[in-house]
């Protein structure tokens, strides 16, 4: 049980960090059109 929670976890911040990649390639525009601005890359993803 306790490796499946850390699995999870581990899985979760992996797909964070894909997500804050792939923002962080976003121009300006880009993130404006989502209604993000880029210090709030972390927050929204």
């Amino acid at each position: 049980m306790f490796v499946a929670i850390v699995l999870s976890r581990i899985h979760a911040f992996q797909r964070y960090r894909a997500s804050v990649r792939e923002l962080s390639h976003f121009s300006d525009r880009e993130l404006d059109d989502l209604g993000i601005s880029r210090y709030e890359i972390d927050t929204a993803a």
